[in-house]
């Protein structure tokens, strides 16, 4: 648990208990090396702190028409629109479905209803990001108040058109035009895997377990922990003789010079 603590006009302590803290840490993919850092409290989302961390790097570190590589945490149009319409660049995110499930359907397209049947498409509704798609009951039309094999309990409203109607929403925003099966977003979301090591060999500095509490202390002893690991990669640049230094940093390899 971490507390922030402030003033007031009264100058007594107001506290502010959250639970734990994230290190959010934008790596370089080719090298496997952190260009920036930051800490926030956990209740801070991973997709709410994205934006603010790219506009900080951005103005001293370009990152135009950059690839941005995330896992599916970072699935928000925002993010979307800001790599693609700000940076120029091209996001590489799995889709985060959120719990939606999946509808049966014809390869026409068609929902296929609880019944089995085929529900039929009745007209689009276009909106600028999305189109909506809506399908009735095929038996809508019927005088039977029974037709319906399922007895689908939306089936007879006692309206003039009987059973339910189903929408399918299609983006036609940037988010919903990237093919994530195609071999070209796979071949570059695979460099996440850069990050992951990098994560890992960051965990092994037992940082995860601090002995501080203070949110400003963590920030101080996460960057701290960067710095380590940046000199540790220098030093394996600078000296590709020292074996240890070099197995300990193998993403490091590409830009190791080859011995004289």
């Amino acid at each position: 648990m971490g507390v922030h603590t402030a003033s007031n006009s009264h100058n007594e302590k107001k506290y502010e208990f959250y639970w734990g803290y994230k290190n959010h840490v934008l790596v370089d993919a080719v090298s496997g090396l952190p260009i920036f850092e930051v800490t926030k409290p956990a209740n801070i989302t991973d997709s709410g702190v994205t934006i603010p961390l790219l506009k900080d790097v951005h103005g001293w570190f370009s990152l135009k028409e950059t690839d941005f590589i995330a896992d599916k945490g970072y699935d928000t149009k925002a993010i979307y629109n800001f790599v693609h319409d700000e940076l120029q660049g091209h996001a590489f995110i799995p889709l985060n479905l959120r719990g939606t499930k999946k509808k049966n359907q014809l390869t026409a397209g068609n929902i296929i209803c609880d019944a089995g049947l085929a529900m039929h498409k009745d007209g689009r509704q276009y909106y600028p990001d999305r189109i909506k798609q809506k399908f009735t009951c095929p038996l809508k039309n019927s005088k039977d108040d029974e037709a319906c094999p399922f007895n689908h309990i939306h089936y007879f409203n006692g309206k003039k058109n009987r059973g339910y109607t189903r929408y399918i929403i299609t983006g036609t925003d940037y988010r919903a035009s990237i093919n994530r099966d195609s071999p070209y977003f796979k071949s570059i979301y695979s460099l996440r895997t850069e990050s992951e090591r990098y994560n890992a060999r960051w965990k092994n500095l037992d940082l995860e377990k601090p002995s501080v509490r203070n949110i400003n202390s963590i920030s101080n002893l996460n960057t701290i922990g960067h710095i380590c690991m940046l000199s540790t990669a220098l030093a394996a640049v600078k000296n590709a003789k020292d074996e240890s230094c070099v197995k300990f940093t193998k993403s490091l390899s590409k830009l190791m010079k080859e011995p004289a």
